[in-house]
């Protein structure tokens, strides 16, 4: 990727943003407000001027991650909650058609994993677990070096599986916060900043449930290395401790002990890794 230029899109429920990629993302990143609750042809139009923004004649390629799952054969996304309009949509070929170019679409949390794999903490793993938390729980899974992403597109929903009297979600996200204390995660980061003991006892707390997910997620995959994105990356130090001590009793200690946890580096690890969907996996960033 080095002399191909690829623009990477990240299409959130909330703010769309793009940027041309060789060995990193080239600046500036371009990001607008995305009206989530619009017309399929809003959508697009959004979609259409965010990238004729940065579009030049040697773009060869455009990669997109969607909030939503992706069918692995036509590439048409589906189940996207918070964009609803764009469900059924087959951005691949509208897309194509209007640039000329190779296009490929992918769930955002997977786009969030390829992209630490390729350029970010996995680049010297085979097997890597990206989880991205925010408002949501969202898991992209590589494997020996490949995208996992199931038969229909939804391999990774660990947030969905129940834990406790709700689902892992509920405890392991950006709504932990306001289901158990009725309070916000940026208000929460604030006042650990400030040594609140209040703020940090919660932030223990979700590491010890972020610790339980873990577990889950090594006893399935059994991957090297997990990475800690979206809103959630900024606390890891707050979190990072209880975390691991509530995988002190995991099964299979020698997993654990060559196991790396840690909170992502890379700015736009989401709008690279929709760009690295044109990569073949041998074509990786090297440290």
């Amino acid at each position: 990727m080095e002399k191909a230029q690829i623009i990477g899109v990240d299409l959130g429920g909330t703010n769309l943003r793009a940027g041309i990629v060789n060995k990193s993302v080239r600046e500036p990143v371009v990001s607008q407000p995305l009206y989530a609750q619009g017309t399929r042809a809003d959508i697009l139009e959004q979609i259409f001027g965010i990238i004729d923004k940065i579009i030049n004649p040697g773009v060869k390629g455009i990669g997109i991650g969607v909030p939503g799952l992706v069918d692995p054969i036509s590439r048409i996304p589906y189940d996207v909650v918070n964009i609803p309009s764009i469900n059924e949509t087959d951005l691949r070929a509208i897309l194509e058609q209007r640039y000329g170019v190779a296009v490929n679409i992918e769930n955002d949390a997977n786009c969030f994993a390829w992209g630490e794999f390729h350029f970010g903490a996995g680049r010297s793993c085979k097997s890597i677990a990206g989880l991205t938390i925010g408002t949501g729980l969202g898991t992209g899974i590589i494997a020996d070096g490949k995208l996992l992403t199931g038969k229909h597109g939804g391999a990774g929903e660990f947030g969905m599986i129940s834990y406790l009297d709700k689902n892992i979600e509920y405890y392991v996200s950006g709504r932990f916060f306001s289901n158990v204390y009725h309070t916000t995660g940026e208000l929460v980061y604030k006042r650990a900043l400030e040594g609140n003991p209040e703020a940090i006892n919660m932030y223990e707390e979700f590491g010890r449930h972020l610790g339980a997910a873990i577990k889950l997620i090594l006893y399935v995959l059994d991957t090297e290395c997990i990475v800690i994105g979206g809103a959630a990356k900024a606390a890891f130090p707050f979190y990072s401790k209880s975390m691991w001590e509530a995988l002190a009793d995991f099964g299979f200690g020698r997993s654990l002990a060559s196991l790396k946890i840690e909170a992502s580096s890379l700015i736009n690890a989401n709008i690279l890794g929709a760009a690295a969907l044109h990569l073949p996996t041998a074509d990786r960033c090297q440290q």
